[in-house]
């Protein structure tokens, strides 16, 4: 990730109680209970801080939903593109994109549902750049699926599918992840990666071979 710019610094401590700690809070409480459903008085309550106090940091809900939708795009781009920086192989482009995400789910759910579910709340200007920042997003996934058909580690599907069917099993997840469960978000993603290159088929195998339990006709 990116360095001490970045207002969501995920392997560091928790935030001071200023913006990024009331942007964290309100992740929460949408999460919960709804985008629309939480006042500013709540996000106050919960920050601890009074609601004066809280208009000096953002003037409207809007501006924290912004922040949420900021600091998530922001972290992925930031690591994919670190990821591209560093030239790893598009599969492992793939599976660090998808780890991501279902780590996220782990640390940071509410962020995610908010990203996923409350764009179209956002501002009209907030909401064409935050398409922006999605859109080169797609388009680092789809470069990792072209350069794997390219070098022929991937078969040549079109890679525009190939990067809706990435997304349709990441950014869907969180309706069945349930964080703190035992199961390893890590693990997850990578079982999750291996569907999406390798697929359910059998890989070749000699016309003779019977699988065990089935008697040759």
């Amino acid at each position: 990730m990116g360095g001490g710019d970045d207002p969501w610094p995920l392997s560091q401590a928790p935030p001071p109680p200023a913006g990024p700690r009331v942007i964290a809070l309100a992740a929460g409480l949408f999460d919960r209970d709804g985008y629309a459903s939480i006042s500013m008085e709540q996000i106050a309550a919960a920050a601890g801080i009074a609601k004066p106090t809280l208009y000096h940091y953002f003037r409207s809900k809007d501006e924290i939903l912004r922040g949420i939708h900021e600091s998530f795009i922001g972290t992925l781009l930031d690591r994919q593109d670190e990821r591209v920086r560093l030239g790893l192989a598009p599969a492992d482009l793939l599976l660090g994109a998808m780890t991501d995400i279902f780590g996220l789910m782990e640390t940071h759910r509410g962020y995610v549902r908010v990203f996923f579910e409350h764009h179209r709340e956002l501002p009209g200007e907030a909401r064409r750049e935050i398409r922006v920042k999605r859109d080169r997003y797609e388009r680092l996934i789809q470069d990792a699926v072209a350069q794997g058909i390219k070098a022929g580690a991937f078969r040549g599907v079109d890679p525009g599918a190939a990067t809706m069917a990435v997304f349709g099993i990441c950014n869907w997840a969180y309706q069945w992840w349930r964080p703190g469960g035992g199961a390893d978000p890590a693990l997850m993603a990578q079982k999750m990666w291996d569907l999406i290159i390798r697929g359910l088929s059998v890989p070749y195998q000699d016309p003779g071979f019977q699988p065990a339990g089935r008697d040759a006709s």
